[in-house]
Order: C-alpha cells, then structure tokens, then sequence
C-alpha cells in the first residue's frame, strides 16, 4: 500500500541527496476503454469488438465483490491523468523523484483470465499494439510492459514473438494460472461452467508443458513477471461484500502459489539465467516461502524420508508390545496393526506415487536452495509496506540470503493518494533503521536493473540511466 502521508522531505531532494538512479519497478497505465476497442476492431473486426464490448467480466458469476472505485479522483485527479497519458506521466517523473518507470497494464489484469479464447487473444493482441503506440515517444523514461497470455504455450509463443519482434517490448507480463470450468461440469453441464472454477497452474501439475514457453523467454531476453490477484470464486480468499477483504494479501497468495509451482517444478533448474518477478505483492511471504523450503527439505528429501519415514521400516512388534503396556485395554495390539493398514498419513494410497517431491529441483544439498530461489526471483514491493526490510535482514534468512525485494510505486491505483509521496515513504525505511544506505540503493535501483538487465544488458539502452546501468553492470561483473 503506497503512503498517503505528506512528508517534510521531497521525492525530488531525496533522489539528488542518494546520488543515485532511482527505477519504479511497477507502474501503472490506466487504458482509455474506448481507445482500447477502437484497436480491438483494427486488430479483430467490428464483430470482435462488438462482443468484447459486451462480454462479462470473469468475476461476474462468481460471489466475489469487485473493486470499485479503484482510481485517483478529487484533489488527485492530475494523477488520474498522468497514469492515462504517457506523456504527461514522462512530464512528472523527476517531480516523483523517478527517473525510470517499467509500466505495467491495468487492462491486463481481467483480460488474462478470459476463458473465451478469441475474445483473450485478441484482446492482448490489441492491448499490446496500442501500449506500443501510446508509449513510442517516451521511451527514454517510461518502458511498457506487454501482456502474454498463457491458457496455452502455443497462444503464448505467438503473443510473445509478436510483442517482442514486431512491436519492440522489452518487458512482459504473463498470465500465471488458467482458471476454467471443471471438467466434469464441462462435460456434463457446460451451461453451469460460468459459475464454476477451477485454477491450473502454469509450472507444476498444469494442464501443458510450458517449457517451450521459458525456453523463448531466454532466448529473447525477457525476464518473466507476474501481476495475478487471487480474487476468484469459490474461493476461502473471496467475500461477496467486501473487497477489502478480497484485496489484503491477493497479490502475494498469487504469488506464492506461482513461485512454489515455478521451484518445485524445477524450472529455475532447467532454465538458469531466467529471471521471474513477483510484483505488488511485497517480499514478506517470499521469506517464509523461502526459509519454509529448507525446513521442509531437511525433513522430506529422499534420504531423510526412506531412513525415518518408510512404512515399510516400522517397528509393529515395539508399537504392539508397547500398547500392550501402555494402552489400558483401549489401543490394543490388534488396533495397532490393523491402524497400519488403513492410516493414509504413514503409508501411501497408491504404488506409483511419486516419493521425491523435490526431484525436479534436483537438490543435492541444502544451498542449492538459495542458489535456486534468490538467484532468479525478484519481488516487486510497495513503498509503504512495512515488511519490505525482512527482505534484507541477513540474520532472518537462511545463508545469510538478502531476497532481491525492488521498489514497485503502483502509480494509478487508488492507494497512491500522491505520487509524489512514494520514493519519501520508501526512503523512511532508512530513517527508522530498518534500511541501510545499501539496501535503500539495492531497493531503488540495483534489484530493479538486475531483474531486466541480468537477461538483457541492453534493456535499458536508450534511457536517461543508460550510463548508469552500464557502470553498475560493469562493476559487478568485476567483482564477480
């Protein structure tokens, strides 16, 4: 939540007292609705924009209360105006004291959920031609983000190519998870399938391979960021009355869900060097995810579970003789063999079940686990959010790990109540000694030019901190 308190130091003098860059890692573009059907009917015909127009929203049938009044009005509707207007948005950059946004779409955020395929892709296809458009002459200080859908690899590879080769995005958003109808509702009542949901990842257990779809993202050079709420229906993170309620904690439980179906899935094994980004969320369910995965290691590798957890290996003559002893008649010996049988928790329900649940990681030891996780994940974070300092504590995170937690404004949502209220409110982490100078730098700067530039040195070629990134670059190569 970005801070909605005045401060007494300016976002302006704070960027000329740190000496260096700052880059909002997470902005956002409010699309003109209108604007946005006009490329649609280019893109698809007037009959595609006629049913896009009227199409439902994907939370319409689902009891979850949406977001309403989502965007700056009153005295705050120059910033209302500035997320609608990349020019005007480039104009009051330095009065934020940013010197680079990455801009992310607001339109994205339904749109990747679309089960209509047609309606889905070409909906991105023309979201992603007017941000090249509307963006084409600000690019020295504003880079949007391109939206990548991913019911499919095949819709994904081809948005992807198309967004990066033909119209020049450096960035990209992908859809995380595939929410559709049971199949079994589908099959059987596909009239109800608007009502019901389930959600697919996109890594582990999913419906596809979506290796292919890594695989180019190395091979363009676009890292893989994600921005999906888990407001859904059916849902224990969904209320009918209170969006409140909807909001707390969404990004992050989508997050999480993404991050752990990305690890466990082995694909930052297989795919070195791509990076993945985690925004809006914050960093304080990471340091859990990220400790909770060696406490889990410890007791569930493969060699732990045969020598401590295999039913095979249970003593049943002790536990009888010891019931005999201690069971007073109640918990006979016979009620202990038979439990054996028939107590899923100690044994398995089927002979093919897959024993080594971290095979894919392939762990040898427990630091693998850092190189895996803090090496290619990147989360985007608030200014305000007072668990972004967990990020950096060295004493909380196993091996001393400092998570790569970036400064992301969400310029052009309701909590920004001013803009320029975001760099001072992250800068007060220094003040209360919960930052240092360094993890303040790491934060504005280093870790957001890392999650793009690390894939791609050339990223932010062309931008007023092209120098220095390249002296950035330059000095950690050395001492690497």
């Amino acid at each position: 939540m970005a801070e909605t308190k005045s401060t007494s130091t300016t976002a302006s003098e704070i960027r000329a007292k740190v000496g260096h860059p700052i880059v909002d890692g997470d902005a956002h573009v409010l699309e003109s609705a209108l604007t946005l059907l006009d490329y649609i009917k280019q893109v698809g015909g007037p009959g595609i924009a006629r049913r896009y127009e009227t199409m439902d929203s994907p939370w319409k049938y689902h009891d979850v209360k949406s977001i309403f009044w989502g965007m700056p009005s009153g005295p705050n509707s120059l910033d209302r105006a500035t997320a609608m207007l990349p020019k005007l948005f480039r104009e009051r950059l330095d009065e934020g004291g940013i010197d680079v946004s990455v801009v992310y779409s607001t339109a994205i955020l339904p749109l990747m959920h679309v089960r209509d395929d047609e309606l889905r892709q070409v909906g991105h296809r023309a979201l992603n031609t007017m941000l090249a458009d509307i963006f084409s002459e600000v690019g020295d200080r504003l880079i949007p983000s391109a939206g990548i859908p991913m019911f499919s690899p095949d819709e994904a590879l081809t948005e992807l190519d198309y967004a990066i080769n033909e119209l020049g995005f450096k960035a990209a958003t992908f859809g995380t998870e595939v929410r559709l109808a049971p199949p079994e509702i589908e099959a059987n009542a596909p009239e109800l399938g608007k009502y019901t949901e389930r959600v697919y990842p996109v890594a582990l257990d999913a419906l596809y391979d979506y290796d292919p779809v890594w695989q180019r993202c190395l091979d363009l050079n676009i890292p893989v960021a994600c921005h999906t709420a888990a407001r859904a229906g059916g849902s224990r993170h969904s209320s009918p009355t209170n969006f409140v309620f909807n909001h707390l904690g969404g990004f992050s439980t989508s997050g999480d869900y993404f991050c752990r179906n990305i690890f466990l899935d082995g694909v930052t094994r297989r795919f070195p060097g791509l990076n993945f980004a985690f925004l809006e969320g914050g960093v304080g369910w990471a340091a859990q995810l990220y400790n909770d995965l060696f406490e889990h290691w410890e007791k569930r590798n493969l060699d732990f579970m045969k020598k401590n957890l295999d039913p095979a290996k249970l003593d049943l003559d002790l536990l009888s003789e010891l019931a005999e002893k201690y069971g007073g008649g109640i918990i006979t010996p016979d009620a202990i063999r038979e439990d054996m049988k028939i107590n899923t928790m100690g044994g398995f329900t089927a002979d093919d079940i897959e024993i080594d649940e971290f095979k894919r990681c392939q762990i040898k030891e427990k630091k693998d686990i850092y190189g895996l996780f803090v090496e290619p994940f990147y989360f985007g974070c608030e200014a305000d959010d007072a668990m972004n300092a967990v990020a950096f504590n060295s004493n909380l995170n196993h091996y001393g790990a400092k998570l790569k937690a970036f400064f992301g404004s969400d310029i052009g949502h309701w909590d920004v109540e001013d803009m320029t209220h975001c760099v001072p409110s992250a800068y007060k982490n220094i003040e209360k000694g919960l930052f240092s100078e360094q993890d303040f730098q790491d934060f504005m700067f280093t870790n957001p030019v890392a999650f793009f530039a690390r894939q791609n040195p050339e990223f932010f070629t062309g931008t007023v901190i092209e120098n220095d990134v390249r002296k950035l670059l330059d000095t950690q190569s050395e001492a690497a």
